[in-house]
């Protein structure tokens, strides 16, 4: 299946040191092969890139990895295809809008016989399980919060009460882990395996599992800063990663767990 990588942070920060490590799982330290993408926030827009060649030799993906874009809020994703064709048009993540700010969607799982019947507000534009989610996940937000708008629209805090059955109903049909977020807070649901870190004062070193790099965060951070990464196995082997429960859901502010 295919690995997620989120960030949620308090200030921008770049996420070069955790996707050095995560873009060797796609050919390299694993086989995720089949593409990759990168969304970063940039307040109601994101930047998007992404690749239908494998992220470990993708030119791509070494632009990203030399180029320290800061965000608060990045969604990251390596595909190794159940549904759909090899090609651009199925790499994840997905950006749609809504309530006049970008949503950002990308799975790792595979879900069977996923075929909602979608009002065509939003609609897929590949072929993957993944996609088709991500268009009922946004369409049954707004029957939830129908009349609401880009000028009032709802708290993440509502939206976080809302998403938690909608993803529970899609789960029944499979595997369904998945990192979301519309600029302000990420959103995270474990079906299977999902981690997560928080990078706070004090900070110390952290060493890829992936690759030989070793990074001390103390020369790069403030007392300040707060970083949580959300991937779907630990990228390091010195630092205490936590396991997120089967079928939870979990919302990160300002890199807070909530």
């Amino acid at each position: 299946m295919c690995q997620l990588l989120g960030m949620n942070c308090n200030t921008p920060t770049d996420i070069v040191f955790s996707f050095e490590g995560f873009t060797q799982r796609g050919g390299t330290t694993d086989h995720h092969t089949d593409g990759w993408g990168i969304a970063f926030f940039e307040e109601r827009a994101c930047r998007l890139l992404m690749d239908c060649q494998p992220s470990a030799t993708s030119p791509v993906a070494h632009l990203v990895r030399s180029y320290p874009i800061k965000s608060l809020n990045v969604i990251a994703h390596i595909r190794k295809a159940t549904q759909g064709e090899v090609n651009l048009q199925n790499c994840h993540p997905f950006v749609r809008e809504m309530w006049g700010r970008h949503w950002v969607f990308a799975h790792n799982g595979n879900l069977i016989d996923f075929h909602p019947e979608l009002d065509g507000l939003y609609s897929p534009i590949g072929s993957t399980d993944s996609e088709r989610a991500f268009c009922y996940i946004l369409q049954e937000l707004r029957r939830v919060f129908e009349g609401r708008t880009a000028a009032n629209p709802p708290t993440p805090v509502e939206i976080n009460a809302a998403l938690k059955p909608i993803a529970a109903d899609v789960a029944r049909f499979g595997v369904f882990n998945f990192c979301l977020s519309n600029g302000q807070v990420m959103w995270a649901h474990c079906s299977t395996n999902l981690y997560f870190i928080v990078r706070e004062h004090p900070f110390t070193t952290a060493h890829l599992l992936d690759t030989d790099v070793l990074i001390d965060f103390a020369d790069h951070t403030t007392p300040d800063d707060r970083v949580a990464v959300i991937a779907t196995a630990p990228l390091t082997d010195n630092e205490v990663w936590y396991k997120m429960l089967k079928n939870e859901s979990m919302m990160f502010v300002n890199g807070h767990p909530l």
